[in-house]
């Protein structure tokens, strides 16, 4: 019984604390940060990341000397050859020999060199690609996020237009019984407020949407909802500051944009691979070096004749050699001169891929700055339709009480005044995030993001 009852409070702890935790208020640098962190498809490219950082060491190791060690232990039959004298002899013996080499590149086309310069390259390339991946993660995180605003700000809107058909509902109704209105008016109030509960109950399932598309991106586990720190949206009317601007933001992101450094690092690269190729092409100047010696049935003491001991042969035998290698490519089916061609190619793709990256990057900062513009002239003019619609909807209440009009010349006006107040915050959303996405070209610090790899 004790147990049960234990058990019964530790499921109360955990339900607790995931009610504590599902309630904390997010802020959207916590989201981002959190995003970061968990996300599993950006761990894949800190592996590619963590691989290419090993290449890049592997490449600077590479300078140094390969050292083996080498050891044998042979038994020979019958008629064989002596690896003492070399004579021909048809007993059995065994020998076991050990040697030690070392041998290091003197020449080899400076292709050591350019391949740890490439490599470089690449590593730092796949730094960029990683810190690219979390400003995509963080960029849909604040879209997210914006579209929770969104549609928190809908529900209130639809909350706000379910009170008043709800007082007027109340209204028309004390009129009927008073005989002031027909039953038909108190229908036309039902209706409309049935139609508005509908859409509070549709942007309640709207929010509970986005935020689970939230949770989602920040993989947020054991979770059902999430509570965001809603900020005020202040609108920059200021509309000739990023037309101005629109190619120093442009020269400006060119030089610290994650994906187009990491291209640009590529294309570096690509010219070091091609020296690569090239150094194939050249001569190749070795310095080797080794010692050996080893043991053998066969080498008798001749005054004796017993094997001479292990350790006075492993003595005896000890030979040392130096020497340097010369290796002249003549003809190899013309392969390295294949090489050289198809590592041009992919120079010169690279680098296409580069004016690629830069010419879709000059095109987005044009839309952002267009669309910005855009913005901010339709924030004005929804916010103008918006303030004007409320006097109106305010006359239209007042002469709905009077008698003066109908309920559906009031729903009307109710209508217009919901649908200014969403087309309203719709452009206020969205030129928050047209504003936060060119300051963040413009170099701002938008996203708490350490470029630091």
């Amino acid at each position: 019984m004790v147990n049960f009852k234990n058990k019964i409070l530790f499921l109360l702890l955990i339900l607790i604390s995931n009610t504590m935790y599902s309630q904390e208020s997010w802020s959207l640098d916590d989201c981002v940060a959190y995003a970061v962190g968990h996300n599993l498809q950006l761990k894949d490219f800190k592996y590619n990341q963590d691989a290419n950082k090993e290449t890049y060491r592997q490449s600077v190791r590479n300078l140094l000397p390969n050292i083996n060690a080498f050891s044998d232990y042979n038994i020979r039959y019958g008629r064989s050859v002596d690896p003492n004298n070399n004579n021909i002899v048809n007993t059995d013996f065994f020998s076991n020999n050990y040697r030690l080499n070392a041998e290091i590149d003197l020449f080899r086309g400076f292709q050591k060199i350019n391949t740890i310069k490439a490599s470089k390259f690449l590593h730092k390339a796949a730094n960029e690609e990683v810190l690219h991946q979390k400003y995509l993660l963080a960029f849909r995180v604040m879209s997210a996020f914006y579209d929770i605003q969104f549609m928190e700000g809908l529900l209130t809107i639809s909350k706000e237009q379910e009170e008043v058909s709800d007082t007027n509902y109340t209204l028309v109704k004390r009129q009927v019984e008073l005989g002031q209105k027909a039953k038909a008016d108190l229908y036309e109030a039902e209706s409309a407020l049935l139609a508005d509960q509908l859409l509070v109950t549709q942007n309640e399932n709207n929010v509970a949407a986005a935020k689970l598309k939230l949770i989602q991106e920040m993989n947020l586990e054991d979770v059902t909802t999430i509570s965001i720190q809603s900020s005020p949206i202040e609108a920059d009317d200021n509309v000739d500051v990023f037309r101005v601007n629109r190619d120093s933001i442009y020269n400006k992101a060119t030089t610290f944009v994650p994906i187009i450094k990491a291209q640009e690092l590529k294309a570096k690269a690509a010219k070091k691979q091609l020296a690569i190729a090239r150094g194939g092409l050249y001569p190749s100047l070795s310095f080797f070096a080794g010692y050996q010696t080893g043991y053998f049935e066969t080498n008798v003491n001749e005054n004796t004749g017993r094997v001479i001991s292990f350790n006075n042969q492993i003595k005896d035998n000890v030979s040392k050699y130096v020497g340097v290698s010369l290796n002249i490519p003549i003809s190899n089916g013309w392969s390295n001169r294949s090489r050289v061609k198809q590592q041009k190619v992919e120079m010169m793709r690279a680098d296409n891929n580069f004016d690629i990256q830069k010419q879709e990057l000059f095109k987005l900062i044009q839309q952002l700055v267009q669309e910005g513009d855009a913005l901010r002239t339709e924030y004005r003019q929804s916010s103008q339709k918006m303030n004007a619609q409320v006097l109106s909807f305010k006359i239209a209440q007042k002469r709905y009480e009077k008698g003066l009009i109908s309920a559906i010349e009031l729903n009307q006006s109710k209508n217009l005044l919901a649908n200014s107040q969403n087309e309203n915050l719709q452009v206020q959303l969205r030129l928050k995030v047209n504003e936060s996405t060119l300051d963040f070209y413009n170099g701002l610090p938008v996203f708490n993001i350490n470029r630091a790899q």
